[in-house]
């Protein structure tokens, strides 16, 4: 298959079982050198926090250290948790990692887990929740039943996590305020509400691509659209609202000094091998990881083989996961980029973002070559 949409990569630097987060680093770093040879686009990271098996929790450090054992490839967060950080921070690190490595750099920036669930949670309580729908099948593309985010809102180490990401009795400004803040300073036009101006060094002038991720239709999607931004959609995260996300987006959107006309990225959680059994077997440990993401311990370091055969395994552990082993796609390079294609096509896609975790770093570069040669990426 030959494609003109364009292939990125997100990373999480997962941090596998018997490995360590200096370890997972260093592959890190493999990886996107890997990922600049192949020809890929962009090489995102993540960010997670109190995360045993993830050790991007610092995107702007490690960003940086991608940039300078990169060239090429464009180096970005896929998202900066803003309810964490001020927006000066934000631009003050992101400015400092462009002004070494000029024209590369992109700054996602999405609103917390947390907040999602404690949304969710308060629209369950107050009956305003909608019924969830079943699951069907848009065009070729599976669009599971949605996942209840508002199950973690109640679990005392999100709680936790979230007071200690925030200093005493800090409020998280709104989302759109804050993404008009973080455009100000990069712009050098923002102003106190008395009038003063405030100027950002490094950061303002930077050329930051400024980007906006989400998992719903929701206030990501519409403030995306509204301010003429790009837009990156969560199909490996939220599966059931990418639809509702990307429409949103483009309803929303209007013409901007960044954009004429609306621009989508879908990520989507890959492993390629050289046969559907072999990609299969080495995706097998990802119910559990998903597992623990999902029951609001923090993602574990991924686990081995043996470690996934001991794991007794519930219909609640099934119902858990579900959405997210459905729509993992794992097989031979044909068989994922046909449904790779497939998810193109029906959101509109104008570039693809692709996650992939093994156990194995080798098998995980393996992935990432065969995809990369059977979509037709060509080496710069």
């Amino acid at each position: 298959m030959t494609t003109t949409v364009p292939l990125s990569i997100l990373d999480l630097a997962p941090v596998v079982s018997g490995g360590t987060p200096a370890q997972a680093l260093r592959e890190t770093i493999a990886t996107a050198r890997h990922a600049e040879r192949l020809g890929y686009h962009r090489y995102w990271l993540a960010e997670h926090h109190f995360a045993r098996g993830v050790a991007s929790a610092a995107p702007p450090v490690l960003i940086a250290l991608v940039a300078a054992a990169t060239e090429r490839i464009r180096v970005g967060s896929g998202a900066v948790q803003t309810g964490h950080w001020t927006p000066v921070a934000i631009v003050e690190q992101f400015g400092t990692v462009d002004a070494l490595h000029p024209g590369r750099v992109d700054l996602g920036l999405g609103r917390s887990g947390q907040r999602r669930a404690e949304l969710a949670a308060r629209a369950q309580r107050a009956g305003t929740a909608p019924p969830p729908p079943e699951e069907r099948v848009v065009d070729g593309l599976l669009i599971p039943k949605p996942f209840d985010f508002s199950v973690l809102a109640g679990s005392p180490l999100l709680r936790a996590y979230g007071e200690l990401l925030q200093q005493p009795g800090a409020e998280t400004p709104d989302f759109a305020d804050i993404v008009d803040d973080i455009a100000g300073l990069l712009a050098g036009t923002y102003r106190t509400p008395d009038g003063l101006p405030l100027h950002a060094v490094p950061g303002e002038g930077a050329g930051v691509e400024l980007w906006i991720l989400g998992s719903s239709g929701g206030q990501s999607a519409q403030v995306a659209g509204e301010r003429g931004l790009p837009f990156a959609a969560n199909y490996h995260v939220a599966p059931s609202a990418v639809l509702d996300a990307v429409n949103a987006y483009r309803e929303a959107f209007k013409p901007s000094a960044t954009l004429d006309e609306p621009y989508v990225v879908v990520s989507a959680d890959v492993v390629v091998a050289d046969d559907d059994a072999a990609a299969r077997e080495l995706a097998a440990a990802y119910p559990l990881w998903v597992r623990s993401i999902r029951s609001g311990e923090g993602a574990i370091p991924f686990p081995t083989a043996d470690e996934v055969a001991r794991h007794p395994w519930t219909d609640a552990d099934r119902d858990l996961v579900a959405d997210r082993v459905a729509t993992q796609f794992t097989g031979a390079p044909g068989t994922v980029a046909e449904r790779l294609d497939t998810l193109r096509r029906v959101t509109g896609a104008d570039e693809l973002l692709v996650t992939t975790i093994t156990h194995d770093h080798a098998a995980r570069l393996r992935s990432f070559e065969l995809l990369a040669a059977e979509w037709g990426l060509s080496s710069p």
